[in-house]
């Protein structure tokens, strides 16, 4: 059960929730489909054209079409554009993702990644009331803190901490803190499951890299590539472990979070989206090096070539794509994320 705030509630009857645009411009072109252009990532709705397609960034129709930002049309372009972010594709009369009607989301975790997220919180909880040695360890590996929601001491210790938060929050009963546990449980969950299905996933492709640059006796322009792709994954799980710790100081403190449900929740979803929006991004490239072998042959050179072209413009400093011979116009690097 989610966090219990009015954002929760159905969307109103002027919220739309699914894809409806009522000029008639859009009926003249037969099916449109939106999705992302290829090339840029634009939003586009792509029409055939006798034997033909055509894709036509929205932003270019809405002006073609004379559609005011604050009219119906024109919030729902918005809406598809910003929808197009978690879904692949959407054709008129398609539902909108829960993202951009409710703030949920539209995928689920698995019954193990809520079993973590539920361990992880009770362990703080215990930390909270300090009546054990358990500390909070977002690093713990999942079979260890598996392992300790069993620990019947734990359990022990569980239910004290219960008694006291329940006192402090000014609840009723243990079944109210219960209650407040499972839900920012149900939020964080989809937080473990980003870890296990993104951070993980390319800490696994950076170790492969390293040992393919371990067995790499190439020559110079093939080692260069390489050599570019471990700098820039470094830079990615940089940035990547920067945000779940991010997360994990915020939520750290279940006390504090158990308080600020609503504020919590919001800030998790918000990370959790970004999240969910790389691990989209990543999806092809981790679909590859997950079957990867280590050997350095030209499967692996091909492998990094596609690799390198996915980390470039992502993780890539702006300065780093200006030729030598032009002034750079700001002192720092600027690194430009995209997805």
């Amino acid at each position: 059960m989610p966090l219990p705030t009015s954002d929760d509630q159905p969307a109103p009857d002027d919220q739309p929730t699914t894809c409806v645009l009522a000029h008639r411009g859009f009926s003249l072109l037969g099916e449109p489909l939106f999705r992302r252009a290829e090339t840029d990532a634009t939003p586009v709705m792509v029409v055939t054209l006798g034997e033909r397609q055509a894709a036509l960034p929205l932003r270019s129709l809405q002006h073609e079409f004379d559609i005011a930002d604050d009219s119906p049309d024109g919030r729902m372009l918005a809406l598809i554009a910003e929808a197009l972010e978690f879904v692949s594709a959407l054709r008129i009369g398609d539902p909108l993702p829960l993202e951009v009607c409710t703030g949920e989301a539209s995928w689920e975790p698995d019954a193990m990644h809520l079993a973590l997220a539920a361990t992880r919180l009770r362990v703080q909880l215990v930390a909270w009331l300090k009546v054990g040695p358990a500390t909070d360890q977002p690093e713990m590996s999942a079979e260890a803190l598996l392992r300790l929601a069993d620990d019947p001491v734990m359990r022990r210790q569980v239910q004290q901490a219960m008694e006291r938060a329940a006192h402090d929050l000014g609840l009723e009963n243990q079944e109210a803190v219960v209650q407040l546990l499972e839900d920012l449980a149900h939020e964080l969950a989809f937080v473990e499951a980003l870890r296990e299905r993104l951070l993980h996933r390319v800490q696994s492709v950076a170790q492969k890299v390293e040992r393919i640059a371990q067995a790499s006796r190439g020559e110079a322009s093939q080692i260069e590539t390489l050599t570019q792709v471990r700098r820039l994954i470094a830079i990615a799980l940089k940035e990547m472990v920067r945000r779940f710790e991010e997360l994990d100081a915020q939520t750290g403190e279940v006390m504090a979070a158990l308080r600020n449900a609503n504020s919590q929740r919001a800030f998790i979803r918000d990370k959790r989206d970004f999240l969910y929006r790389s691990q989209r991004a990543w999806q092809p490239i981790l679909d590859e090096w997950d079957v990867a072998e280590t050997a350095y042959n030209e499967g692996a050179r091909a492998l990094l070539g596609r690799t390198y072209r996915f980390l470039a413009p992502r993780y890539m400093s702006v300065t780093e794509w200006l030729s030598p011979t032009r002034p750079a116009r700001t002192k720092a690097p600027v690194r430009q994320m995209t997805w």
